[in-house]
């Protein structure tokens, strides 16, 4: 029986993971680690351990004492600090990984480099800026204005993000975020967006499908409607994405290994714009993939050892568009189609009409 390590084990994004790979018909036993001793009681997991959190000193040391006394033989790691931080030392690490190259990993979370990347592959991108003072800023209203999308160069989540037509705003936000020099100002986009997310296997690529969000859960309680929690995302088949996304990602690795999903964001002219890549990791929502028949978890393990993996016999976007997966806190993720939620909007309006007669 395979056993894996799992880090940031007690997240919804390593529940999905968990989730899948128990659905796969395959036994493995899964070994979770957490630096939050509550999130750590969520984990779904075999075994449960505490670690100090990635930016420590001690954390390497701890991981690598637990790889020894459970026997890990595949290590998993869904929060982007922890690849960040592990990737760096993979080779001194007893324990097998799936990673995508070091200087991959290092562009791809910095969204500076990575658009600088896709600006230079030619690859329609908002246009963007640093932030380092006052006057830069004076400079990205001028340019990318009226209204600009703020937002922390590195991190996930939305992390730090504010659109604003204001300038004193925008200063304030930045002075409160203490994001001088780690910020960017980029023109804004509409509110559309595409993930495309993908394995890849020493520059093969293996499997990819294509998913729309539809809105943020909680989005009425963040500064720019940017939560990083999906609410309800629908399976999507388009090809314009299709090639976008193999541009953007050849743009940032000539040979792609392991886990590349590339968010898009739709411009005014309704043209897919790429914003970043998550790398090395699933999107959070990713069980929904599995539900519908496409276990990308349980292809990416195989793939790490060496083995064969089950795949579908259509390669990119093999599941039904128009599926749809809506979730929210504490509820069971619920997998159903578009046509059946517009379904009832449209015997809503029916009774609405109805009534409407009825009164008049």
């Amino acid at each position: 029986m395979k056993r894996i390590l799992i880090t940031g084990a007690g997240g919804a994004p390593a529940a999905n993971f968990i989730r899948s790979l128990r659905k796969s018909g395959e036994p493995f036993y899964l070994i979770g680690a957490d630096c939050d001793k509550f999130y750590l009681q969520r984990a779904e997991t075999d075994e449960k351990y505490l670690v100090p959190t990635a930016n420590r000193p001690e954390y390497l040391p701890v991981l690598t004492d637990l790889i020894k006394e459970t026997g890990a033989e595949l290590l998993f790691a869904q929060p982007d600090v922890e690849i960040e931080v592990l990737s760096r030392v993979r080779e001194s690490l007893p324990i097998r990984t799936f990673w995508p190259a070091q200087e991959t990993i290092e562009t791809c979370m910095n969204k500076y480099s990575s658009f600088l990347k896709w600006e230079e592959a030619g690859i329609k991108v908002p246009r963007t800026m640093l932030i380092k003072k006052e006057g830069d800023l004076r400079v990205a209203f001028a340019r990318l204005g009226p209204r600009l999308w703020l937002r922390e160069y590195k991190g996930a989540f939305g992390k730090g993000s504010l659109p604003t037509d204001d300038l004193d705003q925008a200063i304030a936000w930045i002075n409160f975020r203490k994001g001088w020099g780690n910020y960017l100002a980029a023109e804004c986009l509409t509110e559309a967006s595409v993930t495309w997310q993908s394995i890849w296997d020493s520059g093969e690529l293996v499997v990819a499908q294509g998913r729309r969000r539809l809105y943020w859960e909680f989005a009425n309680r963040a500064p720019s409607g940017v939560t990083g929690l999906t609410g309800t995302g629908v399976t999507v088949s388009d090809p314009l994405i299709d090639a976008l996304a193999l541009k953007a990602i050849k743009a940032v690795d000539k040979r792609p290994h392991g886990i590349f999903s590339v968010d898009f964001t739709y411009d005014s002219a309704n043209m897919p714009n790429p914003t970043e890549i998550n790398i090395g990791r699933f999107f959070t929502t990713h069980q929904f993939f599995t539900e519908a028949g496409l276990n990308m978890p349980y292809i990416y393990v195989k793939l790490a050892f060496g083995e064969e993996p089950p795949l579908p016999s259509k390669r990119v976007n093999p599941l039904t568009p128009g599926l749809a997966w809506v979730r929210g806190m504490d509820i069971e993720p619920v997998l159903t189609t578009m046509s059946e939620i517009e379904m009832h909007a449209k015997r809503l309006n029916e009774r609405l009409e109805k009534l409407k007669c009825v009164t008049a």
